[in-house]
């Protein structure tokens, strides 16, 4: 077997590179690998999401309490097949939420936390009460009020433009599950929204992607969010007009940065 002499390159990424040879092929370890990656990311498309642990969980990290709510989608087979029925609520969530918003305008709320399973519940399950707890540490200094927060079953990001319309909120922000990859069968994906309702595109969005441990870490994906939120609310807008411009000074919340070509 044959070693790769990039294979030093591997402690700075998750990604497949620098795997070696075996004669003309992968390595067996490496070969074996990849099929448990693969399988990981199968069966987090595929795991069902536990509304009552999720519900402690985040109600243990934010005081908030919890709504459980269901799509349009009855299973996870429909919600694979019919993306648009994971974009809005079914009949009896739509009552519930109705019941829960406050009477009028005069006691809307700022901001409306929406917490998905997507693509992979694993991420929600993992990564969204840890960083609920460091956005909300962020909050805590500045008047928000805040809706209960709202668990989905079978959702995509655009049930919370519903969510937040409902709920007569300002702004709403959707956490969820990624798309599950080889080497993120966990990743968690943040999704503003300034003025939610029914029929927004995409545009009308602002994304942070890849929230987790190996990834975007929680303090840093709160830095960012927190900023997109004081910015879309002095401004009143969000998506493809509001722009994130805390690069740098959100540098040093990352996991340290190592230059391989000087060691």
């Amino acid at each position: 077997m044959t070693d790769n002499p990039w294979a030093a390159l591997r402690q700075l990424t998750a990604a497949r590179i620098a795997l070696g040879r075996s004669g003309v092929s992968q390595p067996t370890a490496p070969q074996l690998a990849f099929q448990l990656a693969h399988a990981r990311a199968r069966d987090a498309v595929h795991l069902a999401l536990d509304p009552a642990a999720l519900g402690d969980a985040l109600h243990a990290a934010s005081g908030l309490p919890c709504v459980s709510v269901h799509s349009a989608a009855a299973d996870r087979h429909v919600y694979l097949q019919r993306p648009d029925l994971g974009r809005r609520l079914d009949d009896a969530s739509r009552a519930k939420l109705s019941a829960a918003a406050p009477a009028d305008d005069s006691v809307a709320r700022d901001l409306a936390i929406v917490v998905a399973d997507g693509l992979s519940a694993l991420a929600i399950e993992q990564n969204a009460a840890p960083f609920l707890r460091a956005l909300l540490a962020r909050l805590s200094g500045e008047q928000w009020r805040l809706a209960p927060i709202t668990m989905v079953q079978q959702g995509r990001v655009a049930i919370g433009d519903d969510i937040g319309h409902l709920l007569r909120a300002q702004m709403v922000v959707v956490l969820i599950g990624e798309r599950p990859g080889l080497s993120s069968p966990d990743s968690m994906g943040l999704y503003l929204t300034w003025s939610p309702r029914p029929g927004l595109t995409d545009a009308s969005r602002n994304c942070i992607s890849n929230v987790r441990p190996e990834g975007l870490t929680y303090e840093a994906a709160a830095f960012k969010l927190h900023y997109l939120l004081s910015e879309a609310r002095r401004r009143q807008l969000s998506g493809v007009a509001l722009k994130d411009e805390t690069a740098s000074d959100s540098a040093n919340l990352e996991a340290p940065r190592r230059n391989f070509l000087l060691e």
